[in-house]
């Protein structure tokens, strides 16, 4: 025991099993730590800093050779892009809706001085849906439930080359002091991307690239990408065929994300980070929890964790609301004008009714995710295996 000396007896200040206990205890959180020693770096080079001349003119001349023929993306439109646009309705320069220091993402990426975002109009998912049916087959685009749709599905912005997006990178790096640059909403325009930060690196770019995707990347994205991405923040969405056809618009999104993020984990393995908690390395994967669609949170945390990695660090979100065109006034397919042209009769006015239920639109996610349902994802990936997350702590902010 340890003690200290008084008038020729020891008095006991603590039994050393109390040492014992609580050492172990102590180690026992250190090791759950997500800033544990295994994820520790001493310092960190950028991995587009380590390539070499001729890996460069490599990813240039392909990044070229897929904007002449759109394939990259699993739409597989196939449009040369210094031509025409192509689904996501953007061409040759991209679109940026917004470019700033930014604090609205995990602590470890946006750190102190905030991470240099960069929002990108357009998108190749469908979470807004989209009709053909305008003249000239111009697509119309149907917004469902994006959480960003005003930015990521409009075409509001300004237009950049990527060499003029290469200097915003440095602007953001050497006046607003950012931990990296973060390229929002970018599985669109790999190409551009792949030649922004080529070009910004001869212009003295020196922090990590995120990119924070939708997991709708095909793998052919992910290897261009290889070796210029150091930190990938996929978000899994939804698990069923099913809900990923209503509400992505497209069926085979869960097997795309699968292959995508698994080709993500083998270049950058496991968040890893520098003692002042800032990542470097890594693959954040999030997880939107919709209301009514916890089953299907579980089925991705549990492929996570037996798929891609147990030490994988996660991100299960709740703060979904209702956007865009979910919970509308459902519209008839059909105008008056078509079915009087059809000599349809027009049907007579009802008596209104207050009770009456108008139908909406999406009307199954039309409400707030539920703090049970969150948490029940959460008790999955746990019990799963998976133990790094990127959680609230008690004092209200978040913690590592």
């Amino acid at each position: 025991m340890f003690g200290h000396k008084v008038g020729g007896t020891v008095r006991q200040r603590f039994p050393v099993s109390r040492i014992e206990t609580t050492t172990d205890q102590w180690l026992q959180r250190r090791t759950k730590s997500a800033l544990a020693p295994q994820f520790l770096l001493d310092t960190y080079i950028p991995r587009y800093q380590l390539l070499t001349a001729q890996q460069e003119a490599r990813k240039r001349s392909e990044a070229y050779a897929h904007l002449r023929n759109c394939n990259l993306c699993p739409r597989l439109c196939g449009v040369n892009r210094f031509e025409r646009r192509g689904t996501c309705l953007i061409g040759a320069d991209v679109v940026v809706n917004t470019i700033a220091p930014h604090f609205g993402e995990e602590p470890c990426i946006q750190g102190r001085n905030g991470n240099g975002s960069v929002f990108f109009s357009g998108c190749n998912l469908r979470c807004h849906g989209q009709q053909f049916d305008t003249p000239a087959n111009i697509p119309r685009l149907v917004k469902v439930f994006c959480q960003n749709h005003t930015i990521a599905h409009q075409s509001n912005g300004f237009h950049v080359t990527p060499e003029e997006l290469a200097n915003w990178y440095v602007k953001l790096q050497d006046v607003g002091g950012v931990h990296n640059i973060n390229l929002v909403t970018p599985e669109h325009i790999v190409p551009q991307v792949v030649l922004s930060i080529l070009h910004a690196k001869d212009l003295g770019l020196k922090v990590p690239i995120v990119y924070n995707t939708s997991s709708f990347d095909s793998r052919e994205s992910i290897e261009l990408l290889d070796g210029l991405v150091d930190i990938y923040l996929p978000d899994f969405k939804v698990w069923n065929a099913a809900t990923s056809k209503r509400l992505l618009k497209a069926d085979d999104y869960a097997s795309v994300a699968m292959e995508s993020i698994k080709a993500m984990y083998a270049q950058v393995g496991d968040l890893c980070f520098t003692s002042d908690g800032i990542a470097k390395k890594g693959v954040l994967l999030r997880h939107l929890v919709m209301p009514g669609f916890e089953e299907e949170g579980k089925q991705i945390v549990r492929w996570l964790a037996e798929n891609v990695s147990k030490d994988l660090y996660v991100h299960v979100m709740e703060q979904y609301h209702p956007r865009a065109h979910a919970g509308n006034e459902k519209r008839s397919k059909v105008g008056r004008a078509e079915r009087v042209a059809a000599g349809a009769v027009e049907p007579r006015a009802r008596p209104t009714d207050e009770k009456t239920k108008k139908a909406i639109r999406y009307e199954e996610i039309n409400r707030p995710v539920k703090m049970e349902e969150v948490n029940s994802v959460k008790k999955a990936a746990e019990e799963s295996g998976l133990w790094r997350f990127a959680d609230a702590s008690e004092h209200g902010l978040f913690s590592i």
